[in-house]
């Protein structure tokens, strides 16, 4: 039985990919190390230390790893000084319908302090567990981030699903063996092939959910 519902943030529960987007495009030029939005939304998902080693590696930039921490600082500085983050329209309500019948986690590759922001800003007391990409010791891809909040839930993998819409975070999820569903916000529906099923958009998404509901009726 469905007990649990996980959700990534960035893409998922909040628009703000666009920014970390360009707060990375920003700093890597800073360093010497060009990359592109699309090089950003590919690692989507993956925790920042981990998705500045892969995207330097893409970019053909040679970093010194003793520079990571300062990179990682001003690239927070960066999207703190322009991010202009909403929710995704129909979440809120959605989630607090969903917290009347399901645990609700939040998996995520940003740091903590911004995770906590988010949430207390637009969805205060919603979610029961919160796992940030300093909480866990290898990010999505890997299956760690998404087995820790199964851990924390205290619940069995066939218990809950995972909304995620980045690649990296399907994978996550699945190789955690947890059914995922995949929302395309910022890539092409294709690159979440790997999810049990992907929706259209939001809009489905929140229909998707509900639907969960013994009470819901269209």
């Amino acid at each position: 039985m469905l007990s649990s519902l996980i959700f990534d943030m960035d893409g998922v529960l909040v628009d703000s990919m666009p920014y970390h987007a360009e707060a990375w495009m920003q700093v890597s030029r800073e360093v010497g190390a060009n990359v592109t939005s699309e090089d950003i939304y590919e690692i989507e998902g993956a925790n920042h230390r981990l998705g500045l080693q892969w995207l330097f590696e893409k970019a053909g930039g040679n970093i010194d790893p003793a520079k990571y921490d300062t990179i990682l600082q001003r690239k927070v500085e960066i999207f703190t000084s322009i991010a202009d983050v909403k929710p995704f329209d129909g979440m809120a309500d959605c989630l607090k319908a969903m917290k009347n019948k399901f645990q609700l986690a939040v998996v995520t590759g940003s740091e903590r302090v911004t995770v906590e922001s988010f949430m207390d800003k637009f969805f205060p007391g919603i979610f029961d567990v919160i796992v940030s990409g300093e909480d866990v010791h290898y990010g999505k891809p890997y299956p760690e981030p998404y087995l820790k909040a199964v851990d924390l839930l205290g619940i069995e993998k066939e218990e809950c699903l995972v909304v995620e819409n980045a690649p990296m975070g399907v994978e996550s999820a699945k190789r955690a063996g947890l059914y995922c569903v995949g929302v395309p916000t910022y890539v092409s529906p294709n690159k979440l092939s790997q999810a049990d099923i992907v929706l259209k958009d939001h809009s489905s998404l929140t229909d998707y959910l509900y639907r969960h509901l013994p009470d819901y009726s269209q």
